[in-house]
């Protein structure tokens, strides 16, 4: 529920508000809250548990698109690594397997970047136009602009980092993205 910093009702909130601006309804939006899984940057998730939790959801809502960190979870944050080694767990391995072929269900994950690239911003897209991937998404000013709002709803992640994150990061305006 993001209640590393004990809120967790705020950031349900924050998260719902960014959502909608989105254009995703509240209705589409689940926050697993499970004692097993705590938001804190440094804690690595359960893999098999976080990885049932998936299945069971992908399973539930005809999912057939799932998007994920890789292996560097974009910043090290060993939540958003957890997600990714989820995925990838070999006990489910066979689960998800069925998922891809009987349900059409794919899994992209998106590419962690040096620092340097990281906050080039639109100086990235050369490069990354160059470079290897299976998807590749450039925003337009206006989508950028949109992504930045849907941030600004974070309000209590808005550190001053975040700040310069919105304005210099890649990640607001390119993603390049490579099939699990």
């Amino acid at each position: 529920s993001g209640n590393y910093y004990n809120q967790g009702e705020i950031r349900k909130k924050e998260l719902e508000q960014s959502c909608f601006l989105l254009g995703i309804p509240a209705s589409d939006v689940t926050v697993i809250d499970h004692r097993d899984l705590p938001d804190n940057p440094a804690v690595e998730w359960d893999t098999q548990l976080l990885a049932a939790f998936v299945l069971e959801h992908i399973e539930a809502n005809n999912i057939n698109l799932v998007i994920t960190f890789d292996a560097g979870g974009v910043s090290g944050h060993a939540n958003h690594i957890s997600l990714y080694t989820a995925l990838r767990y070999r006990d489910c391995w066979f689960e998800i397997f069925i998922l891809f072929l009987c349900l059409g269900c794919h899994v992209l994950v998106l590419e962690s970047v040096n620092l340097f690239r990281k906050y080039i911003s639109v100086l990235d897209v050369p490069l990354s136009c160059l470079l290897p991937r299976d998807v590749l998404f450039i925003l337009t000013e206006e989508e950028t602009e949109q992504a930045r709002r849907a941030m600004r709803c974070h309000r209590s992640q808005l550190l001053w980092f975040r700040h310069v994150y919105m304005l210099f990061s890649r990640y607001m305006v390119i993603n390049s993205l490579r099939l699990l």
